[in-house]
């Protein structure tokens, strides 16, 4: 879970980012936000696929020493002029794997892996909330909560990276 699209979660919607001006300072924060050490390196062109949605960011200008994106030079939030050909991706380490989508109310942390059976939480009120859903067959949605139970929670909290 070292490499993929950046995604972002704001105002109750995930999105992509531009590629515009996405370069390896941009993929520095990124990784360090999602606490991963490696040699961060940036992606464009969509090189993880295209996202769906809005495109939420564009224009990021990190100095490669920011905390979080939210700290960086960039557009306002959804102002942007690009395709999802221009979808900015970020591999944290010489490994393969995985999409990486940030929960930005705050733009919080969250790793997504691309492959089926990834989950993610949406609509919560922090980065460790929210309902459970589920990637599937190209789509995101909602699981039954028949027999769901706290051991099924904690290994959702495990899969997203939470202890």
């Amino acid at each position: 879970s070292f490499e993929g699209r950046v995604e972002v979660y704001h105002d109750g919607k995930w999105g992509t980012i531009c590629d515009d001006q996405w370069d390896d300072r941009d993929a520095e924060v990124v990784c360090r936000q999602l606490g991963l050490s490696g040699n961060p390196k940036a992606l464009s062109w969509a090189h993880y696929g295209q996202g769906s949605g809005p495109i939420l960011l564009d224009e990021v200008e990190c100095s490669g020493n920011e905390l979080s994106l939210d700290q960086c030079k960039k557009s306002d939030w959804g102002q942007q002029n690009c395709d999802h050909i221009e979808d900015a991706g970020v591999s944290c380490d010489p490994f393969t794997g995985t999409d990486l989508q940030l929960y930005a109310s705050q733009t919080w942390p969250v790793l997504i892996p691309h492959y089926m059976g990834t989950v993610r939480l949406a609509g919560g009120h922090s980065p460790s909330e929210g309902r459970v859903e589920v990637y599937y067959n190209g789509d995101w949605g909602t699981i039954c909560d028949d027999g769901w139970t706290d051991l099924n929670a904690q290994v959702v909290c495990r899969q997203l990276g939470f202890r």
